[in-house]
């Protein structure tokens, strides 16, 4: 038996998209040629470039919920260019331009599905701000600016009045504005990919594979309701590895979590005196992600916690005091918008590891897993996905070279309890250094 995702049910992306249409379920015994558990990002890419090699294999993709219910609909709406903040400060150049184009490709192959399948997403090149509250931030922006030009990317200094004309708040002291970056509609685009997959991918929803087991050179994927068997398996479940007895030890469940308000009215959207469909991330790592979507949603993003048992760690107590923190930081930013309430207050989780490393490869003879996104999943799920269908089919390419060389093994974790203890620790340290900035 395999610990399941236990999503909340308020995540305000999926909450604004339409009913679906009724899940297809795993039903009955099958036989696949490919099987790929996990419908986000890296399971939708890997499904798809597998379809393109083997036209005429049968290609299974499972989910234990809906699409767009689990963390790949639930981020902030950033599809980014750039190396994570950790990855940046990589001694080799050579790393983080391979980080660079990987992400670029990933963006490119998106843009394309988009555009190809006319996916209402609210899908932007609209670039991304990074913001210092105060001295603090500002530290941490003078750093990454020299981060940027020992890369050779663009970046532009932003004043606090020029940004408060975009942010519609004074709250902030200055930004770094990048262009590489897209925002969307996360939810809408998981869903508008997984409508729009290849005719021999079958997609199975609301399906969770309860065993594996390997049995006479086949993998036997075990359901409530039937079973899959298949020679070939690729793993775009990220945390949830670990559950079917992969890099145990190695990863590091951890839930960020979202507020956002209903649409802002006409006479509020003149108060709020700032642009529509801006995004804006923290100079201080434990600080606070800001969106305001292109249909007029002010979003909040904060707050980390150490959740081993994933969704169970979270009940409505906690997520009420998740929800007042959000409102503080809200109103700290937008005193003029007191009164608009939050709609919707959401957790997703995500992979870390102890070394920021990303896994991808091959697990063991048959199974292949591209796992721990280190929170940069957009990007990085798409495209780790598509090279995983590669790898799984022997599909060499510049581009799998690349990622084959800037991935490695997660760091093993302390055992228990003092794995839980530090990670908390770390955490509280974190959002208690960066008080100022959140």
């Amino acid at each position: 038996m395999t610990a399941l995702p236990l999503d909340d049910n308020s995540c305000g992306w999926y909450q604004a998209l339409p009913a679906p249409t009724p899940a297809r379920m795993l039903n009955g015994k099958h036989n696949a040629d490919y099987v790929v558990l996990g419908a986000g990002f890296a399971g939708l890419a890997a499904a798809r470039r597998l379809a393109e090699h083997q036209p005429n294999a049968r290609i299974l993709l499972v989910d234990a919920q809906r699409v767009a219910q689990g963390a790949s609909g639930r981020n902030s709406g950033f599809v980014i260019d750039l190396p994570h903040k950790f990855a940046l400060e990589h001694p080799d150049p050579a790393h983080k331009q391979k980080l660079l184009g990987l992400n670029r490709a990933a963006i490119a192959q998106l843009q394309g599905l988009v555009d190809q399948h006319g996916i209402d997403c609210q899908w932007s090149h609209a670039g991304k701000y990074q913001g210092a509250v105060g001295e603090r931030g500002e530290a941490f922006l003078d750093h990454f600016a020299h981060l940027m030009k020992d890369l050779g990317e663009p970046y532009r200094r932003v004043e606090k009045q020029e940004l408060a004309g975009v942010l519609g708040t004074e709250y902030y002291s200055r930004a770094i504005f990048t262009p590489g970056c897209y925002l969307m509609q996360p939810a809408a685009l998981v869903r508008g990919m997984a409508e729009h997959l290849p005719d021999n991918v079958e997609l199975l929803e609301q399906s969770p594979i309860r065993g594996l087991q390997r049995e006479q050179g086949q993998w036997r994927l075990q359901g409530d309701e039937g079973s899959i068997t298949t020679p070939r398996l690729l793993l775009g479940t990220s945390i949830f590895t670990r559950e079917f007895g992969y890099l145990k030890n190695r990863l590091l469940p951890v839930m960020t979590f979202a507020s956002w308000t209903r649409p802002l009215t006409d006479e509020e959207l003149a108060r709020y005196g700032g642009q529509l469909n801006w995004g804006l991330t923290p100079a201080d790592h434990a600080g606070t992600t800001v969106r305001m979507t292109a249909d007029r949603r002010l979003l909040i993003r904060n707050t980390y916690k150490h959740v081993p048992k994933y969704g169970a760690n979270v009940d409505e107590g906690v997520r009420k005091k998740i929800r007042a923190d959000h409102r503080n930081a809200f109103v700290a930013r937008y005193p003029a918008l007191a009164e608009v309430p939050f709609t919707h207050t959401w957790g997703g989780v995500y992979a870390i590891s102890r070394n920021f490393t990303n896994f991808f490869g091959q697990l063991e003879e048959g199974v292949f897993a591209s796992a721990c996104d280190n929170g940069v999943g957009a990007a990085w799920g798409t495209i780790s996905g598509t090279l995983l269908a590669d790898l799984a089919v022997g599909a060499d390419s510049r581009q799998l070279q690349d990622i084959r060389q800037v991935t490695g093994m997660p760091s093993l974790n302390p055992p228990e309890p003092f794995l839980g203890l530090g990670v908390k620790s770390r955490i509280r340290l974190a959002k208690w250094q960066s008080r100022s900035e959140i």
